[in-house]
């Protein structure tokens, strides 16, 4: 039970981790006062870093749960893309 609820919390917190990151790559880059090509630049680089953080944090949870082979990538193809649409 008690691995369940750190998993459940864990996707809360990961699935907003994504949403998050994307108000952060925004904010960060109106205070480096970012604009055009170089604003572009940075956001494709902003998203593209915590698109990895979130695959980290799935594969993360795949270990926690013990999965391996086809049941680990169908999990973390899932979560990442539970965490892309949580944006």
């Amino acid at each position: 039970m008690r691995k369940l609820l750190v998993v459940a919390l864990s996707c809360v917190f990961f699935g907003n981790l994504a949403h998050a990151a994307d108000s952060s790559c925004e904010a960060q880059a109106a205070e480096k006062k970012l604009a055009g090509a170089a604003k572009n630049s940075f956001m494709k680089k902003c998203q593209k870093d915590a698109a990895a953080a979130a695959k980290t944090a799935c594969e993360s949870q795949a270990a926690e749960k013990k999965l391996a082979g086809a049941a680990k990538n169908s999990f973390v193809k899932k979560c990442e893309k539970d965490a892309a649409a949580a944006k």
